[in-house]
């Protein structure tokens, strides 16, 4: 049981290790699509 831990443990840091010298990894979940970022749409001109 104890290995199971250790083992673990490892590769957890190998990880964490391999993550941090990845350069920008982006751990902010889902994005679609090169427009990923929701800006608030301008508003709607009326004509008067």
């Amino acid at each position: 049981m104890w290995k199971i831990a250790v083992g673990f443990i490892i590769f957890a840091g190998l990880a964490l290790f391999m993550l941090s010298k990845g350069g920008d990894i982006d751990m902010g979940g889902e994005k679609h699509g090169a427009d990923a970022v929701h800006a608030p749409e301008p508003a709607a001109s009326s004509a008067k």
